[in-house]
């Protein structure tokens, strides 16, 4: 039997920008997403810490070193600039495997490793 489990989290991201014209997903800063081990293209769980809007997407890379999360297309009207982030990707495993956490301050640069 596989499962799903977590593998990668982005803790306390504050959203930087929203995009309704943008054809959908969210911008993560280069350097975020290569500390949280995750990929462009990969499917994402969003969840507002502020409003609770939960939504899933897909990772865009943006330029790294900016603190950038911007929420694109319809996931814009669900999400908006300030409010406060859990980005996960999860994987399936027939193993257990060891997440990657990492909390971030409020201008989305790397704290520490959970």
């Amino acid at each position: 039997m596989r499962r799903q489990v977590i593998h990668s989290k982005i803790h306390n991201a504050t959203v930087t920008d929203a995009n309704l014209n943008y054809i959908g997903s969210i911008t993560i800063d280069k350097d975020l997403i290569e500390k949280a081990n995750l990929w462009p293209g990969e499917k994402v769980l969003v969840v507002s810490n502020t409003s609770g809007a939960r939504l899933e997407t897909y990772v865009i890379e943006g330029e790294a070193g900016k603190g950038c999360i911007c929420m694109n297309g319809a996931a814009a009207h669900l999400i908006k600039p300030g409010e406060v982030i859990i980005i996960m990707a999860f994987a399936l495993t027939k193993k257990p495997i060891k997440p990657t956490f990492i909390l971030v301050d409020e201008k989305n640069k790397f704290v520490k490793s959970l």
